[in-house]
């Protein structure tokens, strides 16, 4: 199974299907090119981020997530289109069940923050301060739904571009095998951070994994951008805890939580995916999802010689 040729369906490209070691190159090309620009031209001048790119307030945060990525799946869906020439379901976007896939991922991925922010507070990682406080403001209920869509946004082109293009055209160039350690390996380089504990960018290939594992047992992409975007926004606004380092500058939605004891237990400046409770979680999930695929093809009848 994982020499196989195809992800998602042997629909051929009727247009042009880059080479496999110029994929990865289009795929930092378009996303670094389309960030930078976006920044540089409409967020910055805005003031919606600052000198550092940083967003200056939870508008700038949403306008960052919603504008910029959106410009990102823009260009890909183009190039799909355009280009190559072939279907969104050739590269995960299949049109069926996929509300209701994209509901079930967002909702297990707010299971899994709520799982790993109570494991890390049962082993004291957190001390617990006010409850549900977001709920005393009408503005910040209104900025944690904003942020509800622009995460769904951000989380979803990611899965779209690195999960649904980028393992298609490498599954077809190269092996299914060869589409994860690559583009898995593509997504940790993206998001690596030099200055954080080594533990934190590992847990950015783990993560990796998992949603990888997620696409090949499903065979689409959209419980994978579902479980990306739930758990993107609850850690974000459920607790006052960074995600990924971003601060959203809002009151939490469920209990104020403030870090304590070592970093490798709460995460730190990351949030709760930079610890090692996150690490064991989601090693957990990304072996669920492979015992489920295998299982699933030992169930598959064999075909008659």
């Amino acid at each position: 199974m994982m020499l196989t040729k195809s992800i998602f369906n042997d629909e051929p490209a009727q247009g042009w299907l880059p080479w496999g070691a110029l994929a990865p190159v289009i795929t930092l090309f378009f996303i670094v090119g389309l960030l930078i620009a976006s920044d540089a031209l409409v967020l910055r001048p805005l003031g919606l981020v600052d000198a550092e790119s940083e967003p200056t307030s939870t508008y700038g945060l949403v306008a960052m997530l919603a504008f910029s990525f959106g410009l990102v799946g823009l260009l890909f869906c183009a190039w799909i289109k355009v280009v190559e020439r072939r279907s969104f379901a050739s590269v995960g976007l299949s049109a069926v069940g996929w509300k209701k896939t994209f509901l079930g991922g967002h909702g297990i991925g707010i299971f899994m923050v709520l799982a790993t922010v109570g494991l890390i507070g049962a082993f004291g990682g957190y001390e617990v301060g006010s409850v549900a406080p977001a709920f005393s403001s009408s503005t910040a209920l209104f900025q944690i739904t904003l942020l509800l869509f622009g995460f769904a946004i951000q989380s979803s082109v990611e899965e779209f571009v690195f999960r649904g293009w980028l393992m298609s055209v490498l599954t077809k160039k190269f092996n299914l095998l060869a589409a994860v350690i690559i583009s898995s390996a593509l997504f940790s380089f993206m998001h690596f951070n030099p200055a954080n504990p080594w533990y934190d960018n590992v847990n950015t290939l783990i993560f990796a994994l998992f949603a990888s594992a997620w696409v090949i047992k499903t065979g689409n992409v959209w419980g994978a951008m579902g479980w990306h975007a739930g758990w993107n926004w609850f850690t974000a606004v459920g607790f006052e805890v960074p995600i990924t380092g971003l601060d959203t500058k809002t009151p939490a939605l469920i209990v104020q939580l403030a870090p304590s004891g070592p970093n490798w237990l709460h995460g730190g400046t990351t949030g709760p995916e930079g610890s090692l409770i996150c690490s064991a979680i989601l090693l957990a999930g990304t072996l669920y999802w492979l015992w489920s695929a295998k299982t699933d093809r030992r169930a598959e009848p064999s075909t008659p010689a």
